[in-house]
């Protein structure tokens, strides 16, 4: 890893100590500690902090992390503001302090969350609700938040977690994914019966676009269900969705458009969904056959060459490593910023090319 990189991010953990940054503005961070302790990005920037203590050693970036992680406890004991996104927050932040260093706190508080997500498991639909206030939704980002049900199911013995996650996995496997290998956004179901009605649009274009963050949770996600499960139908999955992300990156010289379907006056870019895609498809290097490996692996170290010569801010003095980043393709406010899963991605996705990334999934 570049020494620029290793620079700006601690002193970006230095800066941002004891905050939760989620998008930099003019290269300055906000703090979701100041205005919602609930925010579902709250994990990354603890998530990069371990990824770089792993990779480097230094204290800093440990320290920071385990700050944010007790700050976190507020979230667990207000409880009513948490949504499925249990799985960004607390495996990169107290799963991955325990993985590093045992801790038995940590680990409680990871097992209080893998709770709190399967008891968002719908019966009669078999899928986990998304936001609190749509009892019907479902949304592909859960398939980055379920491998928190396989690690608990993992740590405690018991089949339960596991048991919910991959019914969830099943279930947007057959409603999300369509014919085309495109994915959509948002599953609505009846909650009560657990009939599946329709997709929506959600961050893409419309409910028929391709959005491409949603193609890289998807992708990176059933990979990850695979690894947790070996059920070979999720590795198929992944496999097929990573064919369609490349085939559509490829076209803008693996500078990643927000919407693969939709239609532009001028580009707009989510660098996080090519990040996000990189993780997937060397994830995915470790699970196919070596005859498969290098077409992921190539498509990767493309999509990671171009960020790096096209959007990386090495200035030292500003907070945002990857730029242009976007939310979605109609917000406009957040649009070609650096958002902080972006940076997550990015530097797991250097670090897997150096093996020396932290498995926090």
């Amino acid at each position: 890893m570049q020494e620029e990189i290793i620079h700006k991010l601690a002193e970006e953990a230095i800066r941002q100590f004891g905050k939760m940054p989620y998008v930099a503005t003019n290269g300055k961070y906000d703090d979701k500690v100041e205005n919602n302790i609930f925010w579902w990005t709250n994990g990354f920037f603890p998530g990069m902090m371990w990824q770089m203590y792993h990779a480097t050693g230094e204290e800093i970036f440990r320290e920071s992390a385990e700050k944010n992680e007790i700050q976190l406890d507020e979230a667990l004991d207000k409880f009513t503001g948490l949504d499925h996104d249990m799985g960004f927050v607390w495996l990169h932040t107290a799963v991955a302090n325990y993985r590093v260093t045992g801790k038995e706190q940590s680990k409680i508080r990871g097992l209080k969350a893998a709770n709190l997500l399967a008891g968002r498991f719908n019966l009669a639909g078999e899928f986990i609700q998304a936001w609190n206030h749509q009892p019907g939704w479902s949304i592909i980002d859960s398939m980055m938040n379920i491998p928190l049900l396989y690690w608990a199911s993992e740590e405690t013995g018991n089949p339960r977690f596991k048991q919910i996650a991959q019914a969830h996995a099943d279930t947007l496997l057959k409603y999300f994914v369509r014919p085309d290998v495109s994915v959509g956004h948002i599953g609505e179901f009846d909650p009560e019966t657990g009939e599946f009605i329709q997709l929506l649009g959600g961050q893409g274009y419309d409910s028929h676009s391709a959005w491409s963050r949603g193609q890289a949770w998807a992708l990176y996600g059933f990979a990850l269900s695979y690894h947790h499960t070996k059920e070979i139908r999720f590795l198929e999955a992944a496999k097929k969705i990573a064919n369609y992300f490349i085939a559509n990156v490829s076209q803008t010289d693996y500078l990643t458009l927000v919407d693969f379907k939709a239609p532009y006056e001028t580009p707009k870019y989510d660098a996080s969904a090519g990040c996000c895609a990189a993780c997937g498809m060397l994830e995915l290097t470790e699970l196919v056959l070596d005859d498969e490996k290098n077409l992921y692996q190539s498509a990767a170290e493309k999509i990671i060459k171009a960020t790096t010569e096209h959007w990386l801010d090495l200035d030292p003095t500003r907070d945002g490593l990857v730029q242009n980043s976007s939310q979605s393709y109609h917000n406009p406010e957040e649009s070609h910023v650096s958002i902080v899963y972006g940076d997550y991605f990015y530097i797991e996705a250097l670090l897997r090319l150096e093996e020396k990334n932290l498995f926090l999934w």
